[in-house]
C-alpha cells in the first residue's frame, strides 16, 4: 500500500503501520525487547521524523504521482512477498531449546549505559542538530 499511495503523508502513515506489524512479528517470535525497540525507534522516532519532513515540504511536492518505476516496484514487492510466504510455509517452526531470556534486556541496558553511553549521546545530539538545521533552512524569514 505504501507504493500505491498517492499522498506522501498517507505513504508515511502506512509505513508506520508496517513498522508496528513488524513489531508484532517480533512479539510472536518471543523477542519482546526487539519489538519494543522496533516500536520506539522506528514507529516512534523515525516515522515522526518522516512526517516532520513531509510537513516541511511545499504542498505542491507532496503528491506522489505515478511514474515508470511503479510497475517494477509492484512486481518486485510481489516477488518478495511470494518468497517470504514460501519460506514461512516450508520452514520447520518447532521451538528449539534455548536459554532463559530474562537477562537479555538487562545486559543490553548495561551495554548501552556503560561503554556505549557517549556514542549514543553524540548520535542523539547530531539528530537534534539536523532537525534544527532543517527548520532553519525552510523558515521563510
Amino acid at each position: 500500500m505504501i507504493i500505491v499511495a498517492r499522498s506522501l503523508l498517507h505513504a508515511v502513515l502506512l509505513l508506520i503501520l508496517s513498522f508496528v506489524g513488524i513489531a508484532g512479528v517480533f512479539i510472536t517470535l518471543s523477542a519482546d525487547f526487539v519489538a519494543v525497540v522496533q516500536v520506539l525507534v522506528y514507529a516512534g522516532a523515525i516515522a515522526v521524523l518522516l512526517i516532520f519532513a513531509v510537513m516541511l515540504t511545499p504542498e505542491s511536492d507532496r503528491k506522489n504521482s505515478g511514474n515508470m518505476l511503479q510497475f517494477p516496484a509492484l512486481v518486485l514487492s510481489g516477488l518478495i512477498i511470494a518468497g517470504v510466504t514460501f519460506i514461512v510455509l516450508e520452514t520447520d517452526w518447532r521451538v528449539a531449546s534455548r536459554g532463559p531470556f530474562e537477562t537479555t534486556a538487562a545486559e543490553i541496558g548495561d551495554a548501552l549505559v556503560s561503554p556505549f553511553a557517549l556514542p549514543f549521546e553524540i548520535a542523539s545530539v547530531l539528530l537534534v542538530v539536523a532537525l534544527v538545521g532543517a527548520i532553519v533552512l525552510v523558515r521563510e524569514d
